[in-house]
């Protein structure tokens, strides 16, 4: 399992969260290898986005497709680039 972590500064916290949830999740659920996907609102202008899927190659693949996306649809609502960390998940626990 892999994952890719986002760290963006929001311009507007309630557009870009709209724009994602109306447009992105979508495009993001056709990654071949999707796990899931989840935003977290820090409460401070910080957006951050967890995608896990299941091989490298889909990590790679959902960083491509959120930087294209964000490019296109989303970079009037964000300060610059986002902080990205992905990587393999090394330790997992759930209910």
């Amino acid at each position: 399992m892999y994952a890719s972590i986002r760290r963006y500064q929001a311009l507007d916290v309630e557009a870009l969260l709209r724009k994602v949830e109306e447009e992105f999740v979508e495009r993001l659920k056709t990654v071949e290898g999707f796990v899931g996907y989840y935003v977290i609102d820090g409460g401070d202008g910080t957006v951050t986005s967890v995608t896990v899927v299941e091989t490298e190659e889909a990590v790679e693949a959902s960083t491509v497709l959120a930087k294209e996306w964000v490019v296109e649809r989303a970079a009037h609502l964000v300060t610059s680039a986002p902080d990205l960390t992905t990587g393999e998940v090394r330790v997992r626990a759930e209910r």
